[in-house]
């Protein structure tokens, strides 16, 4: 579990250097050049790392347990935040509907888990990682005030988006058969 939690707070700590501590990064971009984007791009590739063998050696505690029909709205709800990560890199309409997209789906994603994973380990990560999401927001909104919204594309750029996000589900949902539970039973 110590590692599972140490990689959450990596991942946060990487992702929060650069606002938190902005007159540090700047230094560290001075010194180290580019570079500097390849350290904090390792330490987050670390922080997954710690957080899957984490979670994998992690005990299973069970806290709480809900009723199986919560596997369909768990995938409704994955498709969706599939969707949401890649909204902000659209060409379409869509990426101008939330500020936050990318956030956001990490939010889905993470309350989607947690409607079919009641052990701690789920809670810490899963909730760790909205935690992380919802703090990251407030932080960008207090920092950036308004958002100005990007400039609508085309409904060829929401199709685009829908067919490409379709992909990554079918690919994601492949991987978790693969590798752990079936997401959609059996």
């Amino acid at each position: 579990m110590n590692l599972l939690i140490a990689g959450v707070a990596l991942w946060a700590i990487a992702h929060f250097f650069k606002r938190l501590a902005p007159e540090m990064r700047a230094n560290m971009t001075a010194k180290m050049g580019e570079g500097s984007k390849g350290v904090m791009a390792l330490l987050i590739v670390v922080s997954i790392v710690m957080m899957v063998f984490g979670y994998r050696a992690a005990p299973v505690e069970i806290v709480y347990d809900l009723p199986s029909f919560t596997r369909h709205i768990n995938n409704t709800l994955m498709i969706i935040a599939v969707i949401l990560l890649g909204m902000g890199n659209s060409k379409g309409r869509a990426r101008t509907w939330l500020r936050h997209p990318m956030l956001w789906g990490v939010v889905v994603w993470a309350g989607a888990h947690l409607l079919v994973n009641g052990d701690i380990a789920s809670i810490v990560l899963f909730g760790g990682m909205a935690a992380w999401a919802l703090a990251n927001m407030v932080l960008i909104n207090v920092q950036e005030g308004a958002w100005d919204k990007p400039e609508a594309g085309s409904a060829a750029g929401d199709i685009k988006l829908l067919i490409i996000s379709a992909v990554v589900f079918a690919v994601i949902s492949g991987l978790h058969i693969w590798l752990g539970p079936n997401p959609f039973g059996g």
